[in-house]
C-alpha cells in the first residue's frame, strides 16, 4: 500500500511559476480567462490557450489589456470564476476595469508578473508595483486583496486561495509575482482535481447574485453606478465595513526566529527567498536573525509587528526603493529602528549586500 508521501512524490511536476499559476487557476475552477501578451508573463496565456478548452473553460486573447479586464468583468458578473494576467504596464491599463470590478462587488483574480519600470522598463524582475497593488491603482476608495507567493509551489497553491477569497468577499484579488518567480522552474506537488480523461473539474456552487437569467425569480442587478444623493456614500460605507473585516481576518505571514532574533529581516516574494538564505547562513555562525515574510501585502500583516520587542531592529529588503518600507514603518509606529536596503530596475539585492546592511544597522 502506497503511503501519502509516495503519492505526493508521484504527483510532483517540474514547472515554471507562470505555468504553475495557470494550472492552479484551472484546478481552482477558473472557467474564463482573457489576456493579452506581454513579457515576462506570456507562459500564462500560452498555457491557458491549450488547457482551458480541454477543461471546459473559455480562453480569449483579447485585442488589448483594457478589453481583457472588461471581459473578466462580464464573465464574473455571470457567476463564473474569471481571471486575467499581465505585467506591470499592462496592469496599469487594467486599473479602470479593476475599479469597476471592485465597485460592482465582483470576484475576480488578476495576476501581475512584475517587471522593471517606470515606463516600458525591461523584463527583469522587480517589486516596484507594490504601491499600485496595495493602494489600489484605480479610482475610488477600494482595495484588492494582494497575495505574494515566494515559490513555484505557492504560485500554484495561492491560485485556489485567491479564488476562494474573491468569492468569499466578492472582491478582486491580485497575485503579485515577478519576472524571476514567473520564469524559474521548481518541482511542485500537484494534487489534481481534474479528470485524467476529460480534464473536467468539480462544479462550483452557484452564486445567487449572478446574472444568469431571471426566469422564475426577480432580476439581479450588478452595478457600480449610484445616481441618487447619498446612495453612493452609503455603498462606500458598506465597502469599508467589508474591508475592515478583511483586515481583521485575512492577515497572513511567515515568521522565523521572531522571539530571539536581534534583527528582523522583512521581505516578500522572491526577495524573501534570498533573505531566508541569509538567515540560515548567519545562524550557522551563531548570529540570531529573524524574518517576517508578508504573504498578504493587503491587508498588510500589522499584527505580527506589534508583537516584536523594543530592543529588536528591522531591516526591510525589497526590489524597489522603499514601497513596502512605508507599511513597515506604519506597522511599528516608531517603536523600533527600521533600516532599508532596496534596488530596482532589475537590480536584485545579493546576500552579501544584505549581510553588510545587517552589520551596519
Amino acid at each position: 500500500m502506497k503511503t501519502q508521501i509516495q503519492k505526493m512524490v508521484k504527483n510532483k511536476v517540474l514547472i515554471t511559476g507562470n505555468e504553475a499559476m495557470a494550472e492552479g487557476a484551472i484546478q481552482a475552477g477558473c472557467s474564463f480567462y482573457a489576456g493579452y501578451p506581454i513579457t515576462p508573463q506570456n507562459e500564462i496565456p500560452a498555457y491557458m490557450s491549450v488547457h482551458m478548452p480541454r477543461s471546459g473553460g473559455i480562453f480569449i486573447q483579447a485585442e488589448s489589456e483594457i478589453a481583457a479586464i472588461n471581459m473578466v468583468f462580464g464573465a464574473a458578473a455571470c457567476g463564473v470564476r474569471a481571471m486575467t494576467s499581465s505585467s506591470s504596464p499592462g496592469i496599469s491599463l487594467k486599473q479602470e476595469g479593476i475599479s469597476y470590478i471592485a465597485g460592482a462587488e465582483l470576484p475576480a483574480v488578476i495576476v501581475n508578473v512584475m517587471r522593471g519600470g517606470p515606463g516600458l522598463g525591461n523584463i527583469w524582475p522587480a517589486q516596484s508595483d507594490y504601491f499600485q497593488a496595495t493602494r489600489s491603482g484605480g479610482h475610488g476608495d477600494y482595495h484588492c486583496i494582494v497575495l505574494a507567493p515566494h515559490s513555484v509551489q505557492e504560485a500554484f497553491d495561492f491560485m485556489g486561495l485567491a479564488f476562494n477569497l474573491a468569492d468569499k468577499y466578492r472582491t478582486p484579488v491580485m497575485i503579485l509575482s515577478d519576472g524571476m518567480l514567473g520564469q524559474m522552474m521548481e518541482p511542485v506537488v500537484v494534487s489534481s482535481q481534474r479528470s485524467a480523461v476529460s480534464g473536467a473539474r468539480k462544479k462550483l456552487s452557484t452564486k445567487k447574485w449572478a446574472l444568469t437569467g431571471c426566469k422564475g425569480r426577480k432580476p439581479n442587478v450588478v452595478k457600480s453606478f449610484y445616481m441618487l444623493e447619498g446612495d453612493l456614500e452609503k455603498f462606500n460605507l458598506s465597502l469599508q465595513k467589508k474591508y475592515s473585516a478583511i483586515k481583521n481576518r485575512e492577515q497572513r505571514y511567515e515568521g522565523l526566529s521572531l522571539d530571539d532574533g536581534k534583527i528582523i529581516l522583512v521581505a516578500y516574494g522572491t526577495m524573501a527567498r534570498i533573505a531566508k538564505n541569509v538567515v540560515a547562513k548567519l545562524a550557522k555562525k551563531g548570529k540570531k536573525i529573524g524574518l517576517i515574510r508578508p504573504i498578504t501585502l493587503w491587508p498588510f500583516p500589522n499584527n505580527v509587528f506589534s508583537s516584536l520587542k523594543r530592543k529588536q531592529k528591522i531591516l526591510v529588503v525589497e526590489m524597489s526603493y522603499g514601497q513596502m518600507l512605508e507599511d513597515v514603518r506604519l506597522a511599528v509606529n516608531g517603536r523600533l529602528e527600521v533600516g532599508f536596503l532596496g534596488r530596482a530596475g532589475g537590480g536584485i539585492p545579493k546576500e552579501e549586500e544584505i549581510i553588510r546592511a545587517l552589520n551596519n544597522l
